[in-house]
């Protein structure tokens, strides 16, 4: 069942855990994984989660069905950090350095999903916010090994160049009558 935005939903940071929330009423609270230095001066108070946020978080449902098969609980918790992401993240300059440049051009727009290359890994990333030539991506694969002495974590955000986006290869099934 997806989680529909409610008036008494709002951002609250939880000390107990050091790290960002949203608080879905009065018996339900969802971690995000944002901790404090990640995280813009407002999001250390509690705050409304308004009508903007409501409308991304819908968008964003709607056009991750879309792009993944996945169950609704999981469409509600990346839906959830991406709106985190979006609106309560630090700015980000782009850290591509890290990932090889795709050879095919691509489009990138909210809710797609992708693969980065970094040292012979590849994983899948999922844009949080896109613009002509960069976008913010969150991390779908469970660990992303970046260096020796640096990791992102599933559901960490990077801002990479959108040349580094490589597609996702489609698969194609064969009936055979």
């Amino acid at each position: 069942m997806l989680l529909m935005p409610q008036r008494d939903w709002q951002w609250i940071y939880n000390d107990s855990y050091g790290v960002l929330s949203v608080s879905l009423g009065s018996d339900m609270e969802f971690l995000t994984p944002y901790k404090t230095k990640a995280l813009i001066p407002d999001a250390l108070t509690t705050t409304e989660f308004n009508v903007e946020h409501a409308k991304f978080y819908i968008e964003f449902i709607e056009r991750i069905g879309k792009s993944l098969n996945s169950a609704d609980a999981v469409r509600v918790q990346l839906a959830l950090n991406a709106t985190a992401a979006h609106f309560l993240l630090k700015p980000q300059m782009p850290k591509s350095w890290f990932f090889e440049t795709s050879a095919v051009c691509v489009y990138s727009e909210l809710g797609k999903v992708f693969q980065l290359k970094c040292q012979e890994q590849a994983v899948k990333v999922l844009v949080v916010e896109s613009n002509i030539q960069a976008s913010l991506v969150m991390l779908l694969s469970p660990e992303l090994h970046l260096s020796d002495s640096k990791a992102m974590r599933q559901f960490d955000c990077i801002k990479v160049m959108n040349d580094r986006l490589h597609p996702l290869k489609a698969s194609r099934q064969i009936a055979a009558a």
